[in-house]
């Protein structure tokens, strides 16, 4: 007889009463009616041509075409369940990935994804606190709050946030000892500390090191938090963001040597994949945080 079996269903019955022996004990394991169980044993037995159980006083016992088709039909059950898991992750939203140096995740910033979350408990996030340039193409990261003088890709959706400023800056330990230099002119016997990431170019650094002696610079560091308390310290003067500096500066922490030179700026911009820009949950949530994090920085 020509096979006809055609229900996942029955194959689920046919392990229940395989595991547990019997149609009644089955019944229950499965939340199905006993007659039901049996029934469908029968049809499946019928569809496949095979007698699967014994029969007896004692309950079911499998055959031996039972047993030869229990790998296979275990087989059936792992990939059914593994079906039904990737189809609940792809119904799932997947986290909003973002990127930024980590002195972006400010407080202040992070109270802004805070009173997304409130209003939409379901979008997890993902942040990646890296000065190293992700790539948003290629699918590293969905969103991208970037300091840069480049033009972004074409293909990235680009919202403008500011124009970063930055000078530089001493703490008055420093200014105390030694003075401040006053214009871009004026750094001659004044040292210096600076961002000189490894894996990345540093047009701050670049500036710098255009206008000095190699000597002068007695610190570089590759994590900008530590160019930050250097400075902080009165170790050397260091190039700054001015928005980053602003509460140290007005709290008297740090001091302005001059105004931000021109040639410094550079455009603050938040930048989101296409891709991710077609889930719904990223437009929602760069509609509420562009303006909100922009405000930040006015």
């Amino acid at each position: 007889m020509k096979s006809r079996f055609r229900s996942w269903t029955d194959v689920q019955i046919f392990l229940a009463v395989f595991r547990e022996g019997s149609t009644l004990a089955a019944s229950r394991k499965i939340g199905m009616a006993q007659p039901t169980v049996a029934r469908r044993i029968d049809v499946l037995e019928h569809e496949v041509g095979l007698v699967l159980f014994d029969r007896g006083n004692r309950g079911f016992r499998p055959t031996e075409a039972a047993r030869t088709l229990l790998p296979l039909a275990e087989a059936l059950e792992a990939a059914a369940k593994s079906f039904a898991a990737a189809a609940e992750a792809l119904t799932r939203p997947r986290p909003i990935r973002i990127t930024a140096v980590f002195t972006n995740f400010s407080p202040a910033v992070t109270q802004i994804f805070s009173e997304f979350t409130a209003s939409h408990p379901a979008v997890r996030f993902e942040f990646l606190p890296t000065a190293r340039p992700l790539d948003l193409l290629g699918g590293e990261v969905d969103i991208a709050l970037r300091i840069t003088r480049r033009q972004p890709e074409p293909a990235l959706i680009c919202r403008r946030i500011s124009t970063a400023r930055f000078t530089l800056f001493g703490a008055p330990s420093y200014a105390a000892k030694h003075g401040l230099p006053v214009s871009p002119d004026d750094l001659a016997g004044h040292v210096f500390v600076t961002y000189a990431p490894d894996d990345m170019p540093s047009i701050y650094h670049d500036w710098l090191a255009a206008r000095i002696t190699p000597g002068q610079i007695i610190l570089a560091f590759s994590e900008y938090g530590l160019l930050e308390a250097a400075i902080r310290a009165g170790q050397g003067l260091g190039i700054m963001n001015l928005k980053l500096a602003e509460t140290d500066e007005s709290a008297g922490r740090l001091i302005r040597c001059f105004p931000p030179p021109d040639e410094m700026s550079a455009a603050h911009l938040m930048l989101i994949s296409p891709e991710a820009h077609r889930r719904a949950e990223v437009r929602e949530f760069t509609k509420f945080f562009a303006p909100r994090y922009a405000a930040l920085f006015k």
